[in-house]
């Protein structure tokens, strides 16, 4: 069996998608997957991870787990029925391929830095005593907010920083820091991730 997941991110640039890996690796090694890594695959926009998905879906045995790791973009209405949520999303409307279930789709709701806003002990070691975590929401409900505010909050918080956050090669910088148990405690999406990859390696 082989496992393959095509993941939302990196860009255009190929030193961008090395970070986009390495940033992903070091986060599911941490979440216990070391020695059973699924080979990650970073594609860049949101469509171009999805159209590679169903590529790579449509040519695998029967016995590989083919996934995709996208950020739901809005909040999930049902988080066990992925492929419902993009079907009716405006923008998205990407259509279930022949075969695929919903435990291939993955989601970062709303967002990757959704994840990354949640670790507030990744957050100051990682931007030092200038970040001001009072201005970051709190972290109930955090798979409710808008992802344009959670960047926004992410922004404002370390922007006294010599690096203030921005999307690119400093948001897999922070993936790789995160801790998954302080992630799997108060969002819904990686603990499923978390549960289903364990299921499938």
């Amino acid at each position: 069996m082989s496992a393959i997941i095509y993941v939302e991110g990196g860009g255009n640039r190929n030193s961008d998608r090395v970070r986009c890996r390495e940033g992903f690796r070091k986060l599911f090694e941490k979440s216990g997957f070391e020695g059973r890594m699924p080979r990650l695959v970073a594609c860049g926009a949101r469509s171009d991870a999805y159209d590679d998905f169903k590529t790579a879906h449509a040519k695998a045995a029967h016995s590989d787990f083919i996934g995709l790791l996208v950020d739901s973009e809005d909040a999930v209405a049902d988080p066990e029925k992925t492929w419902q949520h993009v079907g009716q999303r405006p923008g998205d409307n990407w259509p279930r391929p022949n075969g695929a279930n919903d435990e291939q789709l993955l989601f970062m709701t709303t967002s990757m830095e959704t994840w990354i806003i949640t670790d507030r002990a990744a957050l100051t070691g990682y931007f030092g005593p200038n970040f001001k975590v009072a201005a970051l929401p709190p972290v109930r409900d955090m798979e409710r907010r808008h992802r344009r505010a959670i960047l926004g909050a992410l922004e404002n918080a370390s922007s006294d920083c010599p690096a203030p956050y921005r999307k690119g090669p400093r948001s897999f910088e922070l993936f790789s820091k995160l801790n998954p148990d302080a992630l799997e405690q108060h969002l819904p999406s990686f603990r499923r991730a978390r549960r289903i990859l364990n299921q499938k390696l």
